[in-house]
């Protein structure tokens, strides 16, 4: 009988149980097992990563679903012992590519500047912007960028896009694949970072990019802190190349007290909180899920992570 290892809580237990009864179940809510507690496979990964590798290797886990998509804040260690990790990739795409989609609405329509807590100087007048025509540089297609894409176009956006591999045809009809990251800084109004952090994607957005940058461009980042060069972002949005940064993810998480961009006039910042939705949980356990059928039935699993990139 198949050990499943999770941290879900009882609605995890009773979604593998409804799934798969005769998977064996067990409901971790410390990464300090008894000694002899041994399985095949388990689903979480909120806890901090020394724990959670002591705790793979005491338990001899041979596959690891991480919930979330990204993997980059775990060692490379966590793909020991043969173990094969995968990822819940696209279980929170909607709910992020909601949040980019409201944030740029924000932007265009001066939202929350235009609420009104006196009398105006004047009714029916303002200078709001708006998405229809304006130009969406995505850097990133993945699971996430498809469901912004999606959303996008219904506004009537035009969509350049860059990936890993521009050669290949878009994926995605109507979005624009250019060749380089400087084609897309020089077309983007709204400027979405998508894409995972690796090596080759570390301040993808620095000094030099910003440099190229379309004037008055807004800045959305949702994928992670280390793809923007912190201060060379600062500088932009002083001197005014960067009109707005609306970021979801910074470096360091959490950031401290007093920092910068907190108070920036500039910067509209939360949390790392783009992905909440009431049905996130249930967008990785139904992917756990598909996927605990593959292994159980001695089939390839998806969304497998590769420890070379990094995704």
């Amino acid at each position: 009988m198949v050990r499943v290892v999770h941290e879900l809580g009882e609605r995890g237990s009773a979604a593998i149980r409804a799934a798969y009864p005769d998977v064996e179940i067990v409901e971790v809510h410390s990464l300090t097992p008894p000694p002899e507690l041994r399985a095949e496979v388990f689903f979480g990964g909120y806890a901090q990563s020394e724990q959670l590798l002591a705790w793979l290797d005491g338990c001899e886990i041979q596959w690891v679903q991480i919930a979330g998509t990204g993997v980059d804040r775990f060692p490379p260690e966590l793909y020991g012992n043969g173990r094969v990790v995968t990822c819940a990739r696209g279980a929170v795409a909607v709910p992020i590519s909601e949040w980019v989609l409201a944030s740029m609405l924000a932007f265009e329509k001066r939202i929350p500047d235009i609420w009104l807590h006196d009398a105006p100087e004047r009714w029916n007048l303002a200078a709001l912007g708006g998405l229809s025509g304006r130009t969406l540089g995505l850097v990133g297609l993945g699971g996430i960028g498809t469901a912004i894409v999606e959303r996008a176009r219904s506004f009537g956006m035009r969509i350049v896009a860059t990936r890993r591999h521009p050669d290949a045809p878009s994926p995605i009809a109507g979005v624009e694949v250019v060749a380089s990251l400087d084609d897309l800084l020089a077309a983007a109004d709204h400027l979405v970072l998508a894409a995972p952090a690796t090596a080759r994607t570390h301040h993808i957005i620095g000094a030099d990019a910003l440099e190229k940058v379309k004037p008055g461009v807004h800045l959305v980042n949702i994928a992670r802190g280390d793809l923007v060069d912190q201060d060379a972002l600062r500088v932009a949005l002083d001197d005014g190349r960067v009109a707005m940064a609306s970021l979801d993810t910074v470096t360091p998480e959490p950031l401290p007290e007093g920092h910068w961009l907190y108070s920036h006039p500039k910067v509209r910042l939360t949390a790392h909180i783009s992905w909440s939705s009431p049905a996130y949980l249930g967008g990785a356990t139904d992917i756990f899920l598909d996927n605990l059928g593959r292994y159980l039935r001695g089939e390839d699993v998806q969304f497998v992570v590769d420890p070379e990139e990094g995704y």
